[in-house]
């Protein structure tokens, strides 16, 4: 997994004018957690920040004021008609320290012929990775499998160095019969 290096700034205004104000500079409010520490908050550079998000549990290296962090962002916060960033809360982590993310299931092969559809129940999967080491997505095969098979999570197979953090018999992906409607008679339900 690469390394984004992103330069931050640490806020003084805090509130609602303070981060429109900050927003209209291209700057995106932060706040970063995690180690026991006091929450920091900080901007970032707008457009250098989306990029970065654009890679799933991306990890960046923040320099605060001379100091260097690592984070990966835990929530963002985005406009609702535009689409852009209005906030970001970033955790903590250490080289070699484990975290729990989540990753996207990706689904390969075809499914046996007649019609079946596949259902994706969840599109992530919880696992518990090195946060240097956090796995983009995992794939599965669903080549074959007929209505009323499925995938639970114990089945998928994770890369290496990640475990399974969450439910390890939940359905991730079922298949399902596809329905057809009955057709129905020229005329029938109209009254002449």
């Amino acid at each position: 997994m690469a390394e984004v290096k992103l330069a931050a700034q640490a806020r003084t205004e805090f509130g609602k004018g303070a981060a429109r104000r900050t927003r209209r500079a291209n700057l995106v409010p932060a706040v970063v957690y995690g180690h026991g520490a006091e929450p920091a908050h900080i901007t970032l550079p707008g457009h250098e920040l989306m990029m970065a998000l654009k890679t799933a549990n991306v990890l960046i290296s923040l320099e605060i004021d001379g100091k260097d962090a690592l984070v990966i962002p835990k929530a963002i916060q985005r406009n609702a008609l535009k689409g852009n960033i209005e906030h970001v809360d970033l955790l903590t982590v250490k080289r070699g320290e484990k975290v729990n993310v989540e990753i996207a299931v990706h689904a390969e092969g075809d499914l046996a012929p007649g019609g079946n559809l596949l259902e994706y129940v969840q599109n992530t999967l919880l696992v518990e990775a090195e946060a240097t080491h956090i796995p983009e997505s995992v794939t599965v095969s669903v080549a074959g499998l007929d209505a009323g098979a499925s995938v639970l999570a114990k089945d998928i197979p994770l890369p290496k160095g990640s475990v399974l953090a969450g439910d390890e018999d939940a359905v991730v992906l079922q298949v399902v019969a596809a329905q057809a409607e009955e057709p129905t008679a020229e005329g029938e339900g109209t009254e002449a």
